[in-house]
This record gives C-alpha cells, sequence and structure tokens, in this order.
C-alpha cells in the first residue's frame, strides 16, 4: 500500500513538472493536472494541499541532486581557505539564482498565507545549506585556518556577503548579468572581505636576530 501511494505521489509530480514547464506557474492550474495524472481533485489536493506546495516539491526534486554537489565542494582537504570558498560560492550563486530556484524564493516572498510552504522551503534550503556550513568553518576554525568565532554568524555573514552585489535586482526582480564571469567576480570580492574579517591572525613577527 505504502509503495502505491509513493508510486501516486511521484506521479501527480512528473505530470505537475511537465504542466508548470509547459504554462508557468502563474497559469498552471491544479485542474489541468488532475486531468491529465487522472486522479480526482480530492486525491490531488489529499497529497499537495496547494499548488505553491506542489510546485515546491517539484523544484525540490529537480535541483536537490545539485544543492548536494554543491555542499559536497566543502572539502576540509584543502589548505587554501579563501580557495575553498570561492569554489563553494560560485556554485552555491549558480544554484540559487538559477531559474528554477529564483522562481520558488519570489514564490516564498509573495505567499506570506503560506506558512507551512515557507517554513518548508525555508528548512529545506537556508536552514540545511546553514548547517552545512557552520559544520565547515567549525572545523576550519579548529584547525587555525580561519579565527575563533560562532560558527554560525559567521556562517551568516558569508551568505549575506555573497548575495550583496545581487539581492536588490532579485527582490526587485530586474534583469541582469548572471553570468559565470559576473558570478565569480561576486564571489571573489566576497570571500575577500569576508576572509579580512575571519581569517587567521596573522603570526606575530619573529624577534630580531643578534643585539644592538
Amino acid at each position: 500500500m505504502k509503495k502505491k501511494t509513493e508510486a501516486r505521489r511521484q506521479t501527480i509530480v512528473d505530470v505537475a513538472a511537465e504542466v508548470f514547464r509547459e504554462s508557468g506557474f502563474e497559469r498552471a492550474s491544479m485542474a489541468e493536472i488532475c486531468r491529465r495524472v487522472g486522479f480526482s481533485s480530492a486525491t490531488l489536493y489529499n497529497y499537495f494541499a496547494s499548488k505553491e506546495v506542489l510546485f515546491y516539491e517539484v523544484m525540490y526534486q529537480a535541483n536537490e541532486a545539485e544543492f548536494r554537489t554543491v555542499h559536497e565542494l566543502l572539502n576540509h582537504t584543502k589548505e587554501d581557505m579563501a580557495d575553498a570558498l570561492r569554489h563553494f560560492g560560485e556554485r552555491l550563486l549558480t544554484l540559487i539564482y538559477s531559474p528554477d530556484i529564483m522562481a520558488v524564493r519570489r514564490l516564498v516572498t509573495s505567499s506570506f498565507g503560506h506558512g507551512e510552504f515557507s517554513r518548508n522551503c525555508f528548512e529545506q534550503g537556508p536552514k540545511r545549506s546553514t548547517n552545512e556550513l557552520s559544520m565547515f568553518l567549525l572545523e576550519a576554525m579548529n584547525k587555525g585556518k580561519l579565527r575563533q568565532s560562532d560558527p554560525v554568524v559567521a556562517t551568516l555573514h558569508l551568505r549575506g556577503l555573497l548575495e550583496s552585489e545581487l539581492l536588490d535586482t532579485f527582490i526587485f526582480q530586474i534583469e541582469g548579468d548572471m553570468g559565470p564571469e559576473r558570478i565569480k567576480a561576486v564571489v571573489g570580492r566576497a570571500i575577500a572581505v569576508f576572509m579580512a574579517a575571519y581569517g587567521p591572525p596573522s603570526p606575530p613577527l619573529d624577534a630580531p636576530v643578534g643585539s644592538c
């Protein structure tokens, strides 16, 4: 019975992905998804309480593999912390400023009445990312690669710096250059600021040799 339930749920997601791809979120309708999947509206809403929740599930499945790949870049064996964070930052911004993820983020900001929807998006996206990144930064601090500080606060500062040059255009939905060269430049400046604040303290100068 459980396998049948899971299969039905996945069928709905697969069909919904087609409808959203063809029509976009605004024009897609639950009625059309019902018609294509062959289930009653009651069955559809039993699995997904709203179009927003169903849309999120479609986007989650489409981007989960890339989310995991991005966070696997947090390689603890890298000696150059700035280099490790640059690689991570470039892949992270490429993901969260992709059309799919921007669509979900804009939907969250416009759906204040959907508490459960917004909470799920937060927990599966930013919160999960923050947890993984803060563990990486904590280990780096313990190894002397970064200054000792609150790793969660450091993570929030890093995420804020990475988006600092892009957030306004995202919020106001202004089209801009989001190509790899722009992202590389944005990340490079963000990591430079982060390392200036959180990089390891400079070693003390050696005492002068010899006597006056």
